[in-house]
């Protein structure tokens, strides 16, 4: 990863020996993580807000006895964005109307964390590392690679034959086409900044690596289902966000984990022209 990138491991490395194994605090993330599957796959409104309410009342009640330190405030933060995406359905629907209504309430969904951690607690713990990270290294070159053959080779089976490519619109006139793929890199980066730069990282002072991930993977594939990525999908969505993670956790640059998943959706975006539209772009085996 290079001189850099070894000073940022050796940095979480201290941080990470500086949190508890296992915290009491994990139960009101756990719920708060828990209401992602009611609000988004399931659109289970009102169940989902009870759970919000119940992981943001007990961190309080954690944060007033000493059990934990912040956590109530970094929850809110967290929760304020899953609130906002929740008003909207995110399924694939390209219109007009749609594009600039998910495109405003994505905005809004990014900025809310930000702007209650920046000015309302005052802790600066959201942040979007845009700068750093370079040189790559050939592991990170070999990565994103893998990640395109792999893409290539599994994304076409699991979207045509599962018929999940059905979720996203049919696209045959240039200006859909044009859409599509504005909507897909638009979600792709989104999700970095929403569910690994805001989502994991304010996990992250409070747990433990692997529990942080894991947390917002649950949130991560809740919104991924709704969005289109069912049937077996999961199989495919959990190792990616969990991945995803990992590697910010490691290197703590966005443009890494961003490249990766840009790449990553120009592959859906292939593969659900192709489908959509077979023989377009003959370029995958199936």
């Amino acid at each position: 990863i290079g001189q850099s990138g070894g000073m940022r491991m050796a940095a979480g490395a201290s941080i990470e020996a500086e949190r508890p194994a296992w915290s009491i605090g994990l139960v009101p993330a756990f719920i708060l993580a828990a209401s992602a599957v009611l609000l988004f796959p399931l659109r289970m409104l009102v169940p989902g807000y009870a759970l919000v309410l119940v992981a943001i009342g007990i961190a309080l009640l954690l944060d007033r006895r000493g059990r934990t330190t912040g956590l109530a405030r970094d929850l809110i933060c967290v929760a304020a964005g899953m609130i906002i995406v929740s008003t909207v359905s995110v399924e694939a629907d390209i219109s007009w109307g749609n594009f600039f209504l998910l495109g405003f309430v994505l905005a809004a969904a990014v900025a809310a964390p930000y702007l209650l951690s920046r000015f309302v607690f005052k802790d600066r713990a959201v942040r979007f590392a845009w700068r750093g990270g370079w040189p790559w290294s050939k592991v990170q070159w070999f990565y994103i690679a893998l990640v395109l053959f792999l893409g290539w080779l599994i994304l076409p089976f699991y979207f045509i034959t599962s018929g999940v490519y059905l979720n996203w619109p049919a696209v045959t006139e240039w200006h859909e086409i044009a859409r599509l793929f504005v909507g897909v890199n638009a979600v792709g980066t989104w999700d970095e900044l929403f569910f690994i730069c805001t989502v994991f990282v304010l996990f992250l002072r409070h747990f433990p690596t692997w529990q942080a991930n894991i947390l917002q993977a649950i949130i991560f594939v809740s919104f991924l289902w709704e969005l289109g990525y069912q049937s077996w999908g999961p199989l495919l969505t959990i190792p990616f966000a969990l991945l995803q993670g990992w590697i910010f956790g490691k290197t703590r640059t966005l443009p890494y984990v961003l490249t990766v998943h840009l790449l990553f959706d120009l592959v859906v975006f292939l593969v659900i022209v192709h489908a959509r539209n077979p023989g377009v772009i003959p370029i995958f085996l199936l």
